[in-house]
């Protein structure tokens, strides 16, 4: 594993250190597989594979600024380490399972999971792997948690704030899918609220949460709710953005296919805002065009501006919220640049 310097800790270095953690984790768990299986080994390193194959780190990266701000530069962030991989292995159940409902064809450049089985044995097969393949890694995650160097208490709180960020991030995933059940009826506003449960609480708002929780000696409540005010706002700026990107994105750089939203009949607040914003004429061509046209119909329309009002608005407002938090002077610094950084991605 990647050694740390004690102070200050760079993002390199702290994505390393969460990756190393990983990978070791991981290593033990594809050998005790192996043993009992070939066949079980190589199911292990694919999701390995998948865990491993690049990403933002976003939610180890606000966790550990969550974690910093209060616990201060000089304390060495090893004994973390276990939790804030935790949060990677969570993800990839996310993404895998999300994946496979949306049936998507690559994640980060690469093909998603159930295409991987697929090739192997049909698509049949695939998709009852990477249902194993998710579920694996929320197992793995547990383990790890658990293997954090906390007190009991401590350790129960974290336990705690992670289990509620686990069921919202499962109900906004609900949520998703029923809208696409009949997007007409959906609104802005229902669309912001699947935002905010399946993005904006398990990307920012929790992990910080998470990461506050993580320090022996707890937060100020003043803290905690300058957190949570940051968090849902870049949270859902977050998620704002990759409305935008899974329309306008260059799959080269989003390492997803371009207008996978408009494919699957989403409910996006991209979507929404265009339904609200367009001439009755262009309503009923966006109920019949290709994809390519209904990006230009909705660019049209000028939603895609209104979303980046949106973002700006939210960042503005996580920003005024953890500028005036008792939170050491790094960690603000840090959490005002996350905000811009994890809501400007390029397209």
């Amino acid at each position: 594993m990647e050694a740390i310097p004690r102070q200050p800790v760079s993002h390199r270095a702290l994505i390393g250190a969460v990756e190393g953690t990983l990978a070791d984790f991981l290593a033990v768990q594809i050998a005790a597989l192996d043993a009992v299986d070939p066949s079980l080994g190589g199911f292990a390193r694919t999701a390995r594979d998948l865990v491993m194959a690049g990403g933002k780190r976003i939610r180890p990266t606000f966790a550990f600024w969550g974690w910093r701000g209060v616990v201060g530069s000089a304390e060495p962030v090893e004994g973390v380490l276990p939790a804030l991989g935790a949060l990677e292995l969570m993800h990839t159940f996310a993404l895998v399972h999300d994946d496979l409902m949306d049936r998507s064809a690559t994640r980060r450049g690469r093909p998603t999971a159930h295409r991987l089985f697929a090739a192997q044995h049909g698509e049949r097969f695939g998709d009852s792997a990477a249902i194993l393949v998710g579920d694996l890694c929320l197992v793995w995650a547990d383990q790890l948690l658990a293997r954090t160097a906390l007190s009991p208490a401590t350790l129960f709180e974290v336990r705690n704030r992670y289990d509620r960020m686990r069921v919202e991030a499962v109900a906004g995933q609900y949520l998703d899918v029923l809208g696409e059940t009949d997007p007409s009826a959906w609104s802005v506003e229902r669309a912001l609220l699947v935002a905010r449960h399946k993005t904006a609480s398990y990307t920012v708002q929790w992990p910080l949460g998470f990461g506050l929780a993580l320090a022996p000696s707890g937060g100020d409540p003043a803290l905690e709710d300058a957190y949570r005010t940051y968090g849902l706002a870049v949270g859902e700026a977050f998620q704002l953005r990759d409305d935008l990107l899974g329309v306008y994105g260059d799959p080269a750089v989003t390492g997803k296919p371009a207008g996978d939203d408009l494919r699957t009949g989403k409910p996006t607040t991209l979507l929404m805002l265009a339904r609200q914003l367009a001439t009755g004429a262009q309503l009923d061509e966006l109920a019949v065009a290709d994809i390519a046209r209904q990006a230009e119909i909705i660019a049209a329309t000028g939603a895609p501006a209104e979303v980046e009002d949106m973002i700006r608005a939210r960042v503005d407002e996580g920003v005024a919220a953890i500028a005036g938090a008792p939170v050491r002077a790094d960690a603000r610094a840090a959490l005002i640049e996350l905000a811009t950084a994890a809501t400007h991605r390029p397209a």
